[in-house]
C-alpha cells in the first residue's frame, strides 16, 4: 500500500481540482502510472470510487487502509464505493458501498463541470457512468456548439451531448443501444433546464442508426464517435484495434461538408503513432483532414511530480491512451 507521504503528495498535486461545494469530479489517484497498479481512485462530488484492479483476495486489509486514508485526507467524503474489476458477481463489479457517513442517503448523484450539471449513477455499471478523461472534449463542445446540430454516437450516459447542448447547440441527438444509459442522458439534460424531446434519444445499434440516417438524408454539423473498445451485434462489429477507419467511413456521410467528426479511441495497446498513420491514410484525397488533437487532463495522466511509470504503449503525439482527434469533413 502507498505510504501516507506519497498519497499526500499525490493529493496535493490535485489541490486545484477540489471545489468548495464538493461537486466536481476528477481522478485522485491513477495507480497504473503513480505507483500502485492495484488501484484507481476517482472523486465524484462527495463520493470516492475505488477501482480494485486485481483479483487478489489478500488486498482486503490494504483496501481498508486506503479507505481510512481517504477519509482522513478528505474528511468531507460522504461515501466510498469499491468496485472489483475481477469480481465474481455483477454486484461486486458494479460496486459496494464501503463507507457511508452518518446522515448521508447514498453516493453522489450529481456533479458539476465547467458550469454544467450531470447526473451520475455510480453503482449502475462497472465504470462510474461518467468518463473523466473526456473533460477537455466537453470543454471543446461547450465552446464550439453554438447553433449547431450535433450527433453523439455510442452516447453512453450522454455527457458529451449534454456539453454540446449547454454550449448552445440547436439540436443534439444522442444514440446508444442501452436505454438505461440514455435515461441518465435525459436526466442530465433536464438538470440543465433543457426540454427533453424523446426523439433526440434513440436506443439503436450504430450500424442501424447510420443506415437509417443516410436514407433520410440527415446531416450534422458535429458528429461524435466514441465507441467501446469492442462490441458486436447482428448488424456489425466494433473493434477499435482493427476497424476504426471503417466506423469513420460509415459515419462520415452524416457530417455536412465543412463539419467536424470527433473520434475517441481508447484502445490501450494501439500506439498514438499507429492511430495517426491510420487517420492519415483516410486523409488521402483531401475529403478528411486532421484538424486538432484534444488532450487528456493531468489528473488522468498523472503529473510530472507524481508519475512513476509510462503507459504500456507510447500514445504520442497524444498524451494518453485515450486518443481524441477532431477531423474536418468535406464533400464534393
Amino acid at each position: 500500500m502507498l505510504h501516507r507521504p506519497r498519497l499526500e503528495a499525490i493529493f496535493a498535486a490535485r489541490s486545484a481540482l477540489f471545489d468548495e461545494g464538493h461537486l466536481s469530479a476528477f481522478r485522485l489517484f491513477n495507480g497504473h502510472l503513480e505507483g500502485d497498479p492495484r488501484y484507481v481512485v476517482d472523486v465524484y462530488g462527495a463520493t470516492a470510487v475505488v477501482f480494485h484492479q486485481t483479483s487478489a483476495t489478500n488486498d482486503a486489509s490494504d483496501i481498508d487502509e486506503l479507505i481510512a486514508q481517504l477519509r482522513a485526507q478528505l474528511p468531507w467524503l460522504q461515501a466510498v464505493v469499491v468496485k472489483e474489476r475481477d469480481g465474481a458477481t455483477d454486484e461486486s463489479r458494479r460496486g459496494r458501498i464501503a463507507h457511508l457517513q452518518a446522515g448521508a442517503t447514498g453516493p453522489t448523484v450529481e456533479i458539476h463541470e465547467h458550469g454544467v450539471r450531470y447526473m451520475v449513477d455510480l453503482l449502475m455499471n462497472q465504470d462510474a457512468s461518467f468518463y473523466l478523461d473526456t473533460r477537455h472534449l466537453r470543454r471543446w463542445l461547450l465552446d464550439r456548439s453554438e447553433g449547431k446540430r450535433v450527433l453523439n454516437m455510442f452516447a453512453y450516459t450522454g455527457s458529451l451531448g449534454v456539453a454540446a447542448r449547454a454550449g448552445g447547440a440547436r439540436q443534439v441527438v444522442q444514440s446508444d443501444l442501452n436505454r438505461r444509459f440514455l435515461s441518465i442522458a435525459q436526466a442530465s439534460t433536464r438538470l440543465n433546464g433543457f426540454a427533453v424531446d424523446r426523439r433526440d434519444f434513440q436506443a439503436r445499434d450504430f450500424f442501424s442508426f447510420v443506415q437509417g440516417a443516410k436514407l433520410s438524408g440527415e446531416r450534422f454539423d458535429t458528429l461524435i464517435l466514441d465507441p467501446p473498445f469492442f462490441s458486436s451485434t447482428q448488424r456489425g462489429t466494433v473493434d477499435l484495434g482493427r476497424n476504426v477507419s471503417q466506423l469513420i467511413n460509415k459515419a462520415r456521410p452524416l457530417v455536412r461538408s465543412g463539419g467536424s467528426l470527433i473520434v475517441v479511441n481508447n484502445a490501450l495497446f494501439l500506439s498514438g503513432a499507429d492511430f495517426i498513420r491510420e487517420l492519415e491514410r483516410l486523409c488521402i484525397g483531401g475529403w478528411v483532414t486532421i484538424e486538432e488533437l484534444i488532450s487528456v487532463p493531468e489528473d488522468i495522466t498523472g503529473y510530472a511530480a507524481t508519475r512513476l511509470s509510462a503507459p504500456p504503449v507510447d500514445p504520442a503525439p497524444f498524451n494518453h491512451t485515450t486518443k481524441m482527434v477532431v477531423l474536418g469533413v468535406r464533400h464534393k
